[in-house]
C-alpha cells in the first residue's frame, strides 16, 4: 500500500476498519484479491506477479498485514529482497510480531510494515527506518511513505474521513461507501502543506493527493503510475470479516469490485 488509515476499536460495531489504497507503476504486473496457498497456507490477497508478494493480506487464522514503502530518493538498493515478502512471511508464521521482525535480514529498502493477530487482539508496526517496533494503541492510525501517524496532509484527511464514517455510518455499506469515495479523493494539497521528502515540489504535488495518477508521457490519456486499487475491510462485532478491492485501468475505468467475506474467526487455540 502507498496509503491506509485503520481504526482499532474505535467503534463499538466495528471493532476493526481498514482503508487502503496501492499505488504502482501499471506496467508492473498484478493479479486481484484471491484465494491462494502461501507456503501451504492460505491465504486472500492481492499479488506481485513480477516478485511474487504482495501489500495486503489475511488467512482464515486471523493474521493480517498490510505494507507501505517509505519514500527514499537515492537510497534504493537495486537487486534488495521483494518487500511484499514480509506480508506473506508474516501471514505464514505462527511467531508473535516481536519474534517474526527479529528474524528479518537487512537487506530490504525502506518500509512499514503493519501485522495483526485478529484472534490475539495483537497489532505492531514495524519500520527499518522509522521508529523500529511498536506496538499499536487502539484508537485510528494513518500510514503513507514515512513514519507510522506522520501528518502528510493525505494521510491525515484519510484519518479524518475514517473517524467521520465511523461517526456517521449505520450500517456496513453505509461505511464502505463513504471510505470508497474517500479513497478516490484527487486533489491535491497546498504547497504550503506538501512534505519535502527530496522527489522535488512538482512531483510532492503529484503524489499529494489520496487518489494518485500520474501520466503516460507517451500516452496522455494513461498513466504511467499512480493508484492501482483501493481495498477497505471491515470487523463486526461478532468477528466476521468483510473485504472488497476496487481496481482501476491506466486509462482510468473502475473494474468491478472484489468481495469476500469471511466466517467468524475459530476459537484461538495457540
Amino acid at each position: 500500500m502507498c496509503l491506509a488509515a485503520f481504526a482499532l476499536n474505535a467503534h463499538p460495531r466495528f471493532p476493526l476498519v481498514i482503508a487502503a489504497n496501492r499505488d504502482e507503476f501499471f506496467a508492473r504486473a498484478a493479479a486481484p484479491m484471491a484465494w491462494w496457498s502461501a507456503g501451504g497456507v492460505e491465504v486472500l490477497s492481492g499479488r506481485d506477479l513480477q516478485a511474487g508478494g504482495t501489500w495486503f493480506g489475511l488467512t482464515r487464522a486471523g493474521r493480517l498485514a498490510l505494507l507501505t514503502n517509505v519514500r527514499e530518493p537515492g537510497r534504493q538498493v537495486q537487486g534488495a529482497p521483494s518487500r511484499g515478502d514480509l506480508v506473506v512471511g508474516w501471514l505464514r508464521s505462527a511467531a508473535t510480531a516481536p519474534e517474526f521482525t527479529r528474524t528479518l535480514s537487512s537487506g530490504y529498502n525502506a518500509f512499514n510494515l503493519v501485522m495483526g493477530d485478529l484472534r490475539a487482539g495483537a497489532w505492531h508496526c514495524h519500520s527499518n527506518r522509522n521508529g523500529g517496533h511498536v506496538p499499536l494503541a487502539d484508537g485510528i492510525h494513518g500510514l503513507s511513505n514515512a513514519a507510522l501517524d506522520t501528518p502528510w496532509p493525505k494521510t491525515e484527511g484519510l484519518k479524518a474521513e475514517l473517524g467521520r464514517a465511523l461517526a456517521a455510518s449505520a450500517d456496513l455499506h453505509g461505511l464502505v461507501a463513504r471510505l470508497f469515495s474517500a479513497l478516490a479523493q484527487q486533489a491535491p494539497a497546498p504547497d504550503t502543506e506538501l512534505p519535502d521528502t527530496g522527489v522535488g515540489l512538482a512531483q510532492e504535488r503529484l503524489l499529494s493527493p489520496r487518489f494518485v495518477r500520474i501520466p503516460d508521457p507517451e500516452q496522455p490519456r494513461r498513466a504511467r503510475y499512480g493508484t492501482r486499487c483501493s481495498t477497505v475491510l471491515v470487523q463486526g462485532a461478532d468477528g466476521s470479516l468483510w473485504v472488497a478491492e476496487r481496481s482501476v485501468t491506466a486509462e482510468g475505468r473502475w473494474l468491478q469490485p472484489v468481495v469476500h467475506q469471511l466466517q467468524p474467526w475459530p476459537e484461538y487455540r495457540p
